[in-house]
């Protein structure tokens, strides 16, 4: 459970930890309902480099000590989110039920799948973007997009729209994504589908 109550040398988290954490959850709902709509976060107070407001305020929000946690954020950063989110960190991103990276992810094909009986034991991927911007950029369909929106995003490797193809495809398995820059944060749904332009 999130608290700021944080031992010497580490910064705190939700500055209210009951309302910053429901104040999260809530704008990732509305993110997984509207995919490709950001959504600020508030309430945290700085997180440890490389991390940012959005992608750590999540990760606190959807982690506890039942859901194995990977990141490529470093040593700081993973004392940081062991203390705040009481999460266990594995080594293998295959084995983590959620992922925050700060680099380059891994492949969304080799993450947990879940299966056709239990889609929900998927992994969920937090990246760490340059930017978000609407009106731009991918042209996204699916649930929850009533004709079609528009998102640009910043600083994900240039293969990233073929791996989701093949994620999608898997359907009800799959990876979702949850895009995030600074105070914001934009969610893919694996039912949502991206074409370039």
């Amino acid at each position: 459970m999130p608290t700021t109550d944080t031992p010497l040398g580490l910064t705190p988290g939700f500055a209210d930890p009951v309302l910053g954490a429901q104040g999260c959850f809530r704008a990732l709902l509305d993110a997984m309902a509207g995919p490709g709509r950001p959504q600020r976060i508030a309430g945290l107070a700085l997180p440890p480099p490389p991390l940012s407001a959005a992608s750590a305020a999540a990760l606190l929000t959807l982690a506890d000590a039942d859901t194995p946690v990977w990141t490529d954020a470093g040593a700081v950063a993973e004392a940081w989110l062991r203390f705040h989110a009481g999460c266990p960190l594995v080594a293998d991103p295959a084995e983590a039920v959620f992922l925050l990276v700060t680099g380059t992810p891994p492949r969304l094909a080799t993450l947990a799948q879940g299966s056709e009986e239990e889609p929900h034991r998927s992994a969920t991927l937090l990246v760490q973007v340059a930017g978000l911007q609407e009106g731009f950029g991918w042209h996204l369909t699916g649930p929850g997009i009533e004709h079609a929106h528009r998102l640009r995003v910043e600083g994900l490797q240039a293969d990233f729209t073929t791996q989701w193809a093949a994620n999608r495809a898997g359907f009800p398995r799959g990876v979702d994504v949850v895009l995030c820059a600074g105070e914001w944060l934009a969610a893919l749904p694996r039912t949502t589908r991206i074409e370039e332009g």
